[in-house]
């Protein structure tokens, strides 16, 4: 096989066991490994949507319904189901691999047998999902871990759009109502928080302000000013006599404030090298005055 080529891969998604609020992350994640060239997803499409998977969430994803009536009262024939298609698929000899989305054990049998053909099998499910399933992919993703990181990308994106421009400050309660209107069935009680200021104070790189009526507005924090929360607080927070600083601390400190991801930066160090009169050795860095200003 052409290691240049992508992969080809079937993703198929156990409706009645998978949620679809990770939906975004989950292709985002896909797209890593390979090209999902099959996106079939199962479930009683008869009934209300299982676990969200709303017509417009399918149509967007171009993802394929499969129906599959339950027969029979607490037999799963959705297992049955997507199992033959992928046996179908496997024996097609056109995949380079699977995507199982799934917390369900029973697929442990189906992830060892595309194994054994040579094929690689990605599992995407809850952090509940047994360790059977689990051990048998190649390698297994939280669910939740997608669903959060998808998550900071729409309420970034709400901040954005919410954004007033003439003071750069985004009301926090228009945030809720873009969430609303854009997000319908989004609700910060799914991720952990009870309020949604909560939760955009838990995302780093943000900063808040409260107006006199005790309204909160918030805004991204402008790139001099972390320059300016490094050389004034974090520094001399944690320096030696010699104004060393470990910088494992340093970014310890400096990452519940803001995320350096967020300005385009590969790594907390990537970061530190394009400060101006910042000397880094090793793991240490220090501040460095301008030429001109050095202490005599």
């Amino acid at each position: 096989m052409n290691p240049e080529k992508p992969h080809k891969l079937a993703v198929l998604i156990d409706a009645d066991n998978a949620s679809a609020s990770a939906v975004s992350g989950l292709f985002a994640e896909i797209a890593k490994y390979g090209i999902a060239s099959v996106k079939r997803i199962y479930g009683d499409w008869s009934r209300p949507e299982p676990q969200g998977w709303k017509k417009d969430v399918l149509l967007k994803h171009a993802l394929i319904p499969v129906q599959q009536f339950a027969y029979t009262k607490g037999k799963d024939a959705t297992d049955m189901s997507l199992i033959i298609d992928a046996m179908d698929l496997l024996y097609s000899g056109t995949f380079d691999g699977f995507c199982l989305v799934s917390s369900d054990s029973d697929f442990t049998p189906l992830a060892a047998r595309i194994r054994a053909s040579g094929l690689t099998v990605y599992g995407f499910g809850k952090r509940s999902t047994p360790e059977a399933f689990r051990q048998s992919c190649d390698r297994f993703i939280y669910l939740e871990n997608l669903q959060d990181e998808a998550a900071a990308s729409l309420l970034y994106k709400a901040v954005k759009d919410s954004t007033d421009e003439s003071t750069g400050w985004a009301f926090v309660g228009q945030i809720g109502t873009y969430l609303s209107q854009t997000q319908p069935d989004f609700d910060t009680r799914s991720y952990g928080y009870a309020k949604l200021s909560s939760m955009l104070k838990a995302l780093g790189g943000l900063q808040f302000r409260h107006d006199d009526a005790s309204r909160m507005y918030c805004r991204k924090i402008p790139y001099s000013e972390l320059i300016k929360l490094l050389s004034n607080d974090a520094l001399p927070r944690f320096q030696n006599k010699e104004g060393w600083v470990k910088i494992p601390a340093l970014e310890k400190y400096l990452a519940p404030r803001w995320s350096y991801k967020e300005y385009g930066f590969a790594s907390f160090m990537a970061l530190l090298e394009t400060v101006h009169n910042l000397e880094i050795q090793g793991d240490s860095v220090r501040m460095t005055p301008p030429v001109g200003q050095e202490k005599s």
